[in-house]
């Protein structure tokens, strides 16, 4: 198989691949195996917007991912049929139509992979819920040398290690789900190529957060720590590095943009079918943009095959079809406008909102005036609250207490593959389940080696990563009642 080394569509992976020939190019091969992954099916009971909803009319973070795959493949179909793009490439037919559009299709479906429950509310959850772990860690041993006590750090992380739990994001475990966490005999997850991966990656950044968000790549941690080694090899190899910095695989943007344009519109959507405001509100706030008065007397037009005026509920169907098809055209034209400052890392927007119609501005402020707002969202995510932090704090305590006892049942109550993952990144001895538990047990120290701790054990990073890792996999159901459980308040 010929590899290219040094592109933006590299066929290489972390891991050489061998499979039985097919007809399948390597990208058509991601799609594949991203389909058929356990995290991709899990997303069906993870929050979009509603929390714990039993309305099936509602997103999930399943379907949403499903739409921002169909509007990434359009995007990419739209942008090979642009002549202006094929020549700033210099692309071949095949490459155009066998690998760009797939890419995207595979990049968009697994762009929310790593999602917590209880969607960006439970991200909010563990960065707050570490923050405060590790200054009260912080505070107590202050306070210990100042009574003249040893005042020995419980977690003993570096900073950047610390960073990222506080800083803990859905992209970051996402990166981290596909890399490793998909583990069938080694650590190297579903194995993708580096052009998907590539895609994927919203922020490459493993360091500081850039808190004024000027430089788009870091404005999040977007990479954790245990994870950078692959970062450093995939982006090197990719040509989307200089110097120290990381910037973004030209792809990441249109996968960016389909996420946006779904992300709020169907919002949109959502909130009226679930009765929030009617057909009527959301002409009015929108009408103020630019072209789009156009737009509703097209869908207000009687249907040429009936005659009839369109219900609201199809009014609103044919709005979300126009606002899509706007975005999509603003997206692209960018895109090839700024592709040259986008490839040498450049260019700093995001692609829809950069537009002198503000629509995905309007769209975004509508989602935050109308729809996050109201009661039922907001007392579901302090749900989610209680959940996550009820979650951690009962296997921090378990796995960090020394008792074995208590060490041995929150073990096994975690998920082995995730286990496997820690001990394989650490060079451990995988094979033996049964004896998982021994690595997170405090080491013994014979009486006469001097001192010294012989035993493998696992180390602080690694055993919040493990907590984490399975907690943040849990779909919103299956963590309600997980929590439930633990807290005596249910007991099947």
């Amino acid at each position: 198989m010929e590899k290219k080394i040094k592109t933006l569509y590299s066929v290489e992976r972390l891991r050489d691949s061998y499979r039985d020939a097919d007809a399948r190019n390597e990208f058509e091969s991601d799609f594949g195996r991203v389909i058929f992954s356990p995290a991709i099916r899990r997303m069906h009971d993870k929050t979009q917007v509603f929390p714990l909803t039993t309305d099936d009319n509602i997103h999930s973070r399943l379907t949403h991912s499903m739409e921002v795959m169909a509007v990434g493949h359009s995007l990419g179909v739209k942008l090979i049929m642009k002549k202006e793009f094929a020549d700033l490439e210099n692309l071949a037919e095949y490459d155009l139509i066998r690998e760009i559009p797939i890419i995207l299709k595979s990049a968009c479906l697994v762009h929310d992979i790593g999602n917590p429950p209880f969607g960006h509310f439970g991200e909010a959850v563990v960065q707050q819920y570490f923050d405060k772990l590790f200054i009260d860690d912080e505070k107590r041993v202050a306070k210990e040398v100042k009574e003249g006590e040893k005042g020995e750090i419980r977690f003993k992380l570096t900073k950047l290690e610390k960073e990222d739990f506080t800083s803990f994001d859905g992209n970051a475990q996402g990166f981290r789900v596909l890399t490793k966490l998909q583990v069938l005999d080694d650590a190297y997850g579903l194995n993708l190529t580096f052009a998907t991966l590539g895609a994927y990656l919203k922020y490459p950044n493993t360091g500081e957060i850039d808190k004024s968000q000027k430089i788009i790549a870091r404005k999040k941690r977007g990479v954790y720590q245990s994870e950078k080694a692959y970062l450093e090899s995939i982006f090197k190899k990719s040509n989307l590095v200089s110097g120290n910095e990381f910037f973004r695989h030209p792809l990441a943007f249109l996968v960016e943009a389909a996420d946006s344009i779904c992300y709020y519109i169907m919002d949109m959507e959502d909130g009226f079918n679930k009765g929030i405001y009617n057909y009527k509100f959301i002409k009015k706030q929108f009408k103020v943009v630019d072209g789009i008065e156009e737009i509703f007397k097209k869908i207000e037009a009687k249907d040429k095959l009936t005659n009839k005026k369109p219900s609201d509920r199809k009014k609103v169907v044919n709005f979300r079809i126009q606002l899509i098809s706007r975005l999509v055209d603003t997206a692209l034209d960018n895109y090839i406008k700024n592709y040259s400052s986008i490839k040498d890392g450049s260019y700093q927007e995001e692609l829809i909102f950069d537009d002198e119609t503000k629509l995905a501005d309007t769209l975004s402020l509508f989602s935050v005036n109308n729809i996050f707002p109201i009661y039922e969202i907001q007392s579901l995510e302090l749900t989610g609250h209680s959940v996550l932090s009820g979650l951690l704090d009962f296997y921090i305590e378990f796995i960090f207490s020394g008792n074995k006892h208590y060490i041995k049942r929150a073990v096994g109550m975690i998920s082995n593959s995730i286990i496997k993952i820690a001990l394989l990144e650490n060079n451990f001895d995988a094979e033996n389940e049964n004896e998982y538990y021994k690595y997170f047990l405090k080491p013994v120290i014979p009486e006469n080696d001097g001192g010294s701790k012989t035993e493998k054990k696992l180390n602080d990073y690694s055993k919040l990563r493990i907590i984490v890792d399975f907690i943040a996999g849990m779909t919103d159901q299956y963590a309600l009642n997980h929590y439930q459980k633990l807290s005596g308040q249910k007991i099947s």
